[in-house]
């Protein structure tokens, strides 16, 4: 008979080890072996196939990597595509001056003709996933060492990726899952020839700015219409004025019913990253010190460039795309240790661990096995924290100043031009030409950058000390008696690297004179910075992050092996994944509760007359005034903004399709919850929420604001 305390632990195991319906990024391949009849229990209405197929089309072939970071959704038979404004963001600028201020004042083509050609947007849409994990591993064995395994592991991946192409106009990638215990191929279509077609101004897609990024509730739109175009053979193509848009295999219905509370919904794209295995030491070194540390060090920096963007429209423009990445993962990063923090993630982290030891205990072989995991992974990560401590300070500190990421790009030109002048391979030409177009100064201002270098070198001179710094760089620190005012007026007073027109000069002759170049202080400065980092720092890390890899990897092989009832979806690496959940409000504090949808009345609610992020355009009002909604309204009259559901998201479902229970476009995704952040590393059923427009709004601004509702015309619209 079972003792109360077996039975207590039993108990406890049971209700960790379930994955709630909510949680996990599934892989559409495997959906039928998975998880189609959970789905098909909590309300889904489709085939797995008719979610994803090789041979027949189906929701796969309408799901689009948008630009590698982010995802879209076609949704017309002309290659119309809608994603998010945010997404669209850095391209909107891009096509942005004083003049046609785009940001500012939105833009729509009014005809195909009218569409604008992005340089380097892609579109990336997959035809199959395969597995091929047992062709990755084969050669090794028992026997062999790490480094065999990953000479071996890099050339079969090679030589499949190679294979699995050959002859055809596809691409090809293979990826690690699991940390490495099984292997997945990818092929994929890429299209070039991307075009903007529409995006609200700003104080629609981005109404609420950054007071209300992550928050909910949520009142923006974001959005923003992109069209894919092909060669009249309706394959890839390099933008030309003869390409045609794009027919793709599968167009997504759009659905104007709108939806309920516990509503079935479905997300489908390409989810960034996501780290649900580590380990409570991991967890310990996220929330206590990573992120603190990061937080601070962005908050001084979007303080600075804050300011100065709200004096100059020039300034604004410039760093409109830079300020909106900083800033997001700033309170990305803030959320999750402050979600991590009220979840008692450190102690829930090692609870599982004790679960997982007691349960291998009881059987020599597994104890054998995975017995020293945890003192193993203790050990590393006892030097491991302290590097990456370093590393947060090079990428967050040192290198967040732009004369020293701008002085480092020409580090490889240098060595480019070595090896042409030795009549080696090289890329110099190549190089220097891209460099002569001096994109760099687009987005820079001056002033700005002088501010937060004195802004990062007082806090890396306060934060690190003197033996963890670049020999060079601490000398020169000495020298100027900790003085960061000092040391960067002194920089920028003294260089060719951080004005336009000396820059260009130096370029023109730069294959005469580098060694003028070299003894540039911000160059030499720079290259002792990432010399000292290159040699010290990053090999010992990334020597550290592979033993953690392995321990990881053994650590997920040993709980498949003892808890074979679970259902394991792997971590998120920026592959097509499927999340389902289901329309639902939450509860982030004692006494509050959110609802589970937004309306234009809140829209009305929150405006500040004048104010960057809560003004409300004219036309906008007046359409709210006259009730002027159209058949985007919902039963009550109102008009629906956003919706929360608990589908698990994480970076890189920003403008993923969010599907009804018939496979229907009801919204796209583009947030999460604050107190749901920490969903990257744990899943919380009870506080993590994805952030949805409701395609009523977007279809709305599409129509009614911005009078571009010839768009609607390629669209199905379910009513």
């Amino acid at each position: 008979m079972k003792s109360k305390k077996q039975i207590a632990l039993a108990l406890t195991l049971i209700i960790s080890l379930v994955v709630k319906a909510d949680e996990g990024m599934w892989l559409p391949q495997l959906l039928n072996a998975m998880n189609i009849k959970d789905m098909k229990k909590n309300g889904l209405k489709l085939t797995a196939e008719q979610i994803y197929s090789v041979n027949k089309s189906s929701l796969k072939d309408a799901i689009v990597q948008f630009g590698g970071g982010c995802t879209a959704e076609i949704v017309s038979n002309q290659g119309l595509i809608l994603t998010n404004h945010h997404c669209g963001y850095s391209s909107i600028a891009y096509h942005s001056t004083v003049e046609k201020d785009y940001l500012t004042k939105g833009f729509w083509a009014m005809n195909k003709s009218e569409e604008v050609y992005t340089p380097n947007l892609n579109a990336t849409i997959i035809q199959r996933i395969e597995d091929v994990t047992a062709r990755v591993l084969k050669g090794i064995t028992a026997t062999s060492t790490e480094a065999k395994k990953d000479s071996i592991t890099k050339a079969n991946i090679k030589a499949i990726e190679k294979e699995a192409i050959a002859g055809t106009h596809y691409e090809s990638f293979v990826r690690p899952f699991f940390y490495g215990n099984e292997y997945y191929l990818f092929i994929v279509e890429t299209f070039k020839d991307v075009r903007m077609v529409g995006a609200p101004p700003s104080a629609i897609g981005k109404f609420g700015g950054e007071t209300d990024n992550w928050m909910w509730p949520r009142h923006n739109a974001d959005f923003s219409v992109f069209r894919i175009y092909a060669n009249k053979d309706n394959k890839p193509a390099e933008y030309s004025p003869d390409n045609v848009p794009y027919k793709p295999k599968n167009v997504i219905p759009i659905s104007l019913k709108g939806y309920n509370q516990g509503d079935f919904t479905m997300v489908y794209g390409f989810p960034g990253r996501t780290q649900e295995y580590l380990s409570s030491y991991a967890v310990d070194m996220i929330m206590n010190e990573s992120d603190p540390l990061k937080v601070s060090l962005r908050e001084k920096r979007l303080n600075i460039m804050n300011a100065d963007m709200l004096q100059s429209d020039a300034v604004r423009i410039a760093y409109a795309s830079k300020y909106q990445g900083i800033a997001n993962y700033y309170k990305k990063w803030m959320g999750e240790m402050n979600g991590l923090k009220k979840y008692d993630a450190v102690a829930k982290k090692q609870l599982f661990e004790n679960q997982f030891n007691d349960a291998i205990n009881s059987d020599p072989a597994k104890k054998e096995k995975y017995g020293n995991i945890f003192p193993q992974l203790q050990k590393v990560y006892a030097e491991y924290k302290v590097l990456n401590k370093q590393v947060d300070y090079y990428s967050e500190c040192l290198m967040a100043i732009e004369a020293f990421t701008h002085a480092r790009n020409y580090i490889n030109l240098m060595a480019e031009l070595t090896k042409k002048q030795k009549g080696l391979a090289n890329t110099y030409d190549k190089t220097i030409t891209e460099y002569k177009k001096l994109l760099f100064y687009k987005g820079y201002n001056k002033p700005t950058d002088i501010k937060i270098c004195e802004a990062m070198l007082t806090e890396y001179i306060r934060g690190v000390p003197s033996n963890s710094r670049p020999y060079i760089l601490d000398s020169f620190i000495v020298a100027n008696n900790n003085d960061a005012k000092k040391i960067t007026n002194f920089l920028f007073s003294n260089t060719n690297f951080v004005d336009k027109e000396k820059t260009e000069a130096m370029l023109n002759d730069f294959d005469k004179y580098p060694q003028l170049y070299e003894r540039d202080p911000v160059f030499y400065i720079t290259s002792a910075i990432v010399k000292y980092y290159s040699s010290t720092v990053f090999p010992q890390f990334q020597y550290d992050e592979r033993e953690i890899n392995e321990l990881q990897k053994l650590y997920v092989q040993g709980q498949k092996e003892v808890f074979k009832d679970k259902k394991f979806y792997p971590d998120a690496n920026s592959t097509l994944r499927v999340a389902y959940g289901k329309v639902n409000s939450y509860k982030p504090k004692d006494g509050v509760e959110y609802n589970y949808y937004t309306t234009l009345d809140g829209i009305i609610e929150k405006e500040i007359p004048g104010d960057e992020e809560f003004d409300v355009p004219v036309k906008l009002k007046e359409l709210y005034i006259k009730k002027d909604y159209g058949q985007y309204a919902d039963k009550n009259g109102k008009l629906p903004v956003a919706f929360t559901a608990s589908n698990h998201t994480t970076g890189g479902n920003s403008g993923s399709p969010v599907f009804n229970a018939k496979g229907q476009l009801i919204g796209t995704n583009f947030d999460r919850n604050w107190e749901g952040t920490m969903s990257d590393i744990m899943y919380n059923p009870n506080q993590c929420r994805n952030i949805v427009l409701d395609v009523r709004y977007t279809l709305f601004v599409i129509d009614k604001f911005a009078g571009a509702g010839y768009l609607l015309d390629e669209m199905k619209l379910i009513k």
